[in-house]
C-alpha cells in the first residue's frame, strides 16, 4: 500500500513537472496558430482582394476590420490571463469572524479537498483548533473558502478553476474573467477565419484552376482545418463555462458538489455574472475592471463571497 502511494505521488510529480516545462512552448504554439491564420486570411487572401474593386473590395475591407478588432481583443485577453496572478492567499490570513455568533464562517462538505488537473486533495486538512476552517499542509497556512492547492504552481490559488496549459497559468479569482474573454474572442476569431476561408476551401474540390502558389494554397487549407477544429472545441468549453458562471461555481466545485441540491454561493444569474464580470457594463467585454467595482465588490478580490440568505449549511 505504501509503495503504491509513493509511486502515485511520483507520477503526479512528474506530470506536474511536465506541465511546468510546457510553459513557453504553449505560448509559442498559440502565437504560431495566430501567425498562420493571419498570413492565410490577411496576407494571402483578403489583403490582395482590397484592390480588386467593387463588392469584393468592400467584403475584404469588412473582413479585415473585424478580423483585426477580434485579434486585438484575443491577444489582450490572452496575455492578461498569462500575466495576471490568479490570486494568492495573503500571508497570515485568518477567516473573518462572525460578530453575532463569535465563530468563523463554517465551510460546507463540498469545499473540502480538491479534484481535477493540478489540484491536490491529500494536503488539505481541517484546522485542529477550528475544524470548520481548512488548512493546507503543503503551504502551511489556512485556506479561504473556495481556495484549492495547485500541484503545478505549487501554491494555493483563490477560487481556483483549473490549471490551464494553454495560458501557462492557473485560472482563479483574479483572472477568470480574462480567461472567459479569451475563450469568447478565440471562438469569434476562429469562426470568422473559418467562414472567410470557406469559399477558398471549397475551391480545392472544384475542377477550375485555383490561383496561388502551392505554399499559399497549402497554408489556406491548413488554416481552415485548424480554425474549424479550434472553433468547435472552444465552443464546447465556452458553453460549459457560461453554465458555471450562471451557477456561480468553478470547474472544481462543479465536480465536488455534483450530488448537492443547493449551492450556497448561487445568488441568481445576474449577481453570479456580476461576481465575475463586475457591475460596470463598460468593462464587461474587456480584460479589466473599474476602480469602483474593485473597491466595493470583495468577490473580485477572491477572499470573501456573499452567500444565499436563509440557506442553512446542513442542507448540503
Amino acid at each position: 500500500m505504501h509503495r503504491s502511494g509513493a509511486v502515485m505521488a511520483w507520477n503526479v510529480f512528474k506530470f506536474c513537472t511536465a506541465l511546468r516545462g510546457l510553459g513557453s512552448i504553449m505560448i509559442l504554439l498559440v502565437l504560431g496558430v495566430v501567425g498562420v491564420t493571419y498570413y492565410a486570411v490577411v496576407v494571402t487572401n483578403y489583403g490582395p482582394a482590397l484592390f480588386d474593386g467593387g463588392l469584393t473590395s468592400l467584403t475584404a475591407l469588412a473582413v479585415l476590420i473585424l478580423f483585426h478588432a477580434l485579434l486585438v481583443m484575443l491577444l489582450w485577453s490572452y496575455f492578461s490571463v498569462v500575466l495576471t496572478d490568479p490570486g494568492a492567499v495573503p500571508p497570515n490570513w485568518r477567516p473573518v469572524m462572525d460578530e453575532e455568533r463569535g465563530e468563523t464562517d463554517p465551510l460546507t462538505g463540498s469545499e473540502y479537498g480538491g479534484a481535477g488537473i493540478g489540484v491536490q486533495q491529500s494536503p488539505t486538512l481541517a484546522d485542529p483548533v477550528n475544524p470548520r476552517v481548512r488548512y493546507c499542509r503543503k503551504c502551511n497556512q489556512l485556506k479561504p473558502p473556495r481556495c484549492h492547492h495547485c500541484s503545478v504552481c505549487g501554491r494555493c490559488v483563490l477560487k481556483m478553476d483549473h490549471h490551464c496549459v494553454w495560458v501557462v497559468n492557473c485560472v482563479g479569482a483574479l483572472n477568470y474573467k480574462y480567461f472567459l474573454l479569451f475563450l469568447l474572442y478565440t471562438f469569434l476569431e476562429t469562426s470568422l477565419a473559418t467562414v472567410s476561408l470557406l469559399p477558398h476551401f471549397i475551391a480545392f474540390f472544384s475542377d477550375g484552376e485555383i490561383p496561388g502558389t502551392p505554399g499559399t494554397l497549402a497554408t489556406t487549407f491548413l488554416t481552415f482545418v485548424l480554425n474549424l477544429a479550434f472553433s468547435l472545441s472552444v465552443m464546447g468549453f465556452l458553453i460549459m463555462h457560461i453554465s458555471l458562471v450562471a451557477g456561480n461555481t468553478t470547474t472544481i466545485e462543479a465536480y465536488e458538489k455534483k450530488t448537492t441540491l443547493k449551492w450556497r454561493y448561487d445568488l441568481g444569474r445576474r449577481k453570479n455574472f456580476e461576481q465575475v464580470f463586475g457591475t460596470d457594463k463598460r468593462y464587461w467585454f474587456i480584460p479589466a475592471y473599474s476602480d469602483e467595482d474593485l473597491r466595493r465588490m470583495p468577490a473580485l478580490q477572491g477572499l470573501e463571497y456573499p452567500m444565499k440568505p436563509g440557506l442553512d449549511v446542513q442542507e448540503f
